[in-house]
């Protein structure tokens, strides 16, 4: 099977997903340190968050949500490769056999 040839939809969850990956990579670096980590390890600023305190807590339900919808996409792109593969699995039968 090419990849080219795969399913469209197939294609559009794979961006869906890089993308909501992407938004939540930028989320989480945005968030401020609640133990200091590595950042406090170094002398960097790890207890300060670029938008204030209020917003820290509207980062966090927001991320949680963000993962949430995240994680259902993903299972969502498992249901549609799994239909592509089984759709091209009976093709390639139907043809060999005739």
């Amino acid at each position: 099977m090419s990849l080219i040839a795969a399913w469209w939809p197939s294609h559009v969850l794979n961006a869906i997903v890089l993308g909501i990956g992407f938004l939540l990579m930028l989320l989480v670096l945005i968030q401020r340190g609640k133990g200091g980590g590595l950042a406090g390890a170094f002398g960097g600023a790890g207890g300060s968050s670029p938008f204030g305190s209020r917003a820290a807590d509207q980062f966090v339900k927001i991320t949680l949500w963000l993962a949430g919808v995240w994680v259902l996409i993903i299972m969502i792109h498992v249901k549609v490769v799994k239909y592509d593969v089984e759709a091209e699995k009976t093709k390639s039968q139907i043809t060999s056999t005739s």
